[in-house]
């Protein structure tokens, strides 16, 4: 009867042990289960769920089944410690996870910015040319402003040698004349005293070199003759040609004192400032003729440029898109005192008659180099996002990087480039393409 009580008694405490150890296996995943939440909101604090769970399992620690569970937990919340470690592990890794973003980003940028790769296929698209640089010798230019002048030692100034009338005009302005031709005509009262005096002085030298010496005496033929000299230089003073002093003896019915002046010269009419009525001064000019086949450029150059331009330097005149080309003839050893330059004296030839006279010109002086320098086009050459100018070089095939530069003198459409070796390749054409692919990250030559 004792062992049946004693018997009961121990089937009740294993009931209460099994239950017991039921509560804290339930209360142990009701723990883990809010340590898990509080984990993941970072928030590590001290819960009276996980003291409690802990008690639990220190009286009940002879069950096996609670010791499973105990190490269990123990194993994922066992201590603060634990926590915090398990933390502290979780944002090392996010920050080294980050690094090596931020560090390939960074290594991605600057091999973006260093250069750019592109395929044949492309760079014959975007038209872009490799040159293998060379030091080479070239021609170099120096700017002046110019103004074409009509030639002073072929053109000629028109005028009245005596005061006179204009009584017509027998050629216009920017006609071309030929020698001989009639330009204007005039009347003076000089002229016609004049061209009496000849007359009689013509009439008596023709009688009296008829009658000879054994006739009149040898000073009358000597005076008779040098009043026909006289009358006749004074004729040409006044501009008329020997077939107009002829005219006069031959046609005793002409108008005495109206005279015509004449071309002396082939050329152009650049100037007729005159009407027809109006009175003239001895020496004024009525019109201006000149040969346009050979001009002046007169280039004006600053005083302050040591500029050495020896008789036979070439230069370019260049004017609405074409090149003539020039020697200088002359040179100025004074300073112009309006514009405070020096004039440079060029000749020009205008078979094609395109230059006139009052034209204004770009002068570009041409020289070479004295030694090999490194050049390249002006469109190779690209600001660089810092300002600086910036050639691209390619290292491999169609690969490109930017390198910077110092400029030297122009050389006309080349430019020298200082901190480049020679034998280096280098874009040439299609500069711009190269910097917008490294600028925009993929150009597309067709826009797309």
């Amino acid at each position: 009867m004792k062992n049946k009580i004693t018997d009961k008694t121990s089937h009740k405490i294993v009931k209460k042990i099994k239950l017991i150890t039921l509560s804290s296996l339930f209360t142990g995943l009701a723990v883990v289960s809010t340590t898990a939440l509080s984990y993941n909101d970072a928030a590590l604090e001290k819960t009276p769920a996980v003291e409690q769970s802990i008690v639990l399992k220190t009286d009940h620690d002879h069950d096996s089944e609670s010791e499973e569970v105990h190490d269990e937990s123990g194993h994922e919340h066992g201590s603060d410690e634990s926590k915090d470690d398990h933390a502290a592990e979780e944002k090392s890794d996010d920050g080294h996870d980050h690094g090596s973003e931020t560090a390939s980003k960074e290594t991605a940028e600057e091999e973006h910015e260093e250069g750019i790769s592109f395929s044949p296929e492309k760079m014959a698209l975007a038209n872009i040319k490799v040159t293998n640089l060379k030091p080479a010798i070239f021609a170099k230019s120096i700017y002046a402003p110019g103004e074409i002048k009509a030639n002073g030692y072929t053109s000629y100034i028109v005028s009245s040698r005596t005061e006179s009338v204009v009584i017509s005009r027998h050629a216009i302005l920017g006609e071309h004349v030929t020698k001989g031709q009639s330009l204007v005509t005039l009347f003076s009262e000089s002229m016609a005293e004049a061209q009496a005096q000849y007359r009689v002085a013509y009439s008596e030298w023709q009688r009296t070199k008829k009658l000879g010496l054994g006739t009149v005496s040898e000073s009358r033929l000597i005076a008779s003759e040098t009043d026909y000299i006289s009358a006749y230089g004074r004729l040409t003073a006044f501009g008329l040609t020997k077939a107009a002093i002829k005219d006069i003896v031959k046609n005793n019915s002409s108008n005495l004192g109206e005279y015509t002046l004449v071309a002396q010269r082939s050329g152009v009419v650049l100037s007729d400032d005159f009407s027809q009525g109006q009175r003239v001064p001895a020496g004024e000019k009525i019109m201006v003729l000149a040969d346009e086949k050979d001009l002046w450029v007169e280039a004006r150059v600053s005083p302050n440029k040591k500029l050495s331009l020896p008789i036979g330097t070439i230069a370019k005149v260049e004017f609405a898109g074409q090149v003539h080309v020039a020697k200088v003839i002359q040179e100025a050893h004074t300073i112009d005192p309006s514009t405070r330059t020096r004039i440079v004296r060029l000749s020009v030839e205008n078979t094609d008659d395109s230059l006139h006279s009052g034209m204004f010109v770009n002068v570009n002086f041409q020289f070479d180099t004295q030694s090999p320098v490194m050049a390249v086009p002006e469109t190779a050459l690209m600001r660089g996002a810092d300002g600086d100018w910036t050639v691209f070089v390619e290292d491999h095939s169609g690969e490109f990087k930017a390198v910077e530069v110092e400029l030297g003198q122009p050389l006309g459409n080349y430019r020298q480039i200082i901190g480049i070796e020679p034998n280096t390749r280098l874009v040439t054409k299609g500069a711009f393409f190269v910097a917008s692919e490294i600028a925009k990250g993929g150009f597309d030559p067709h826009g797309h």
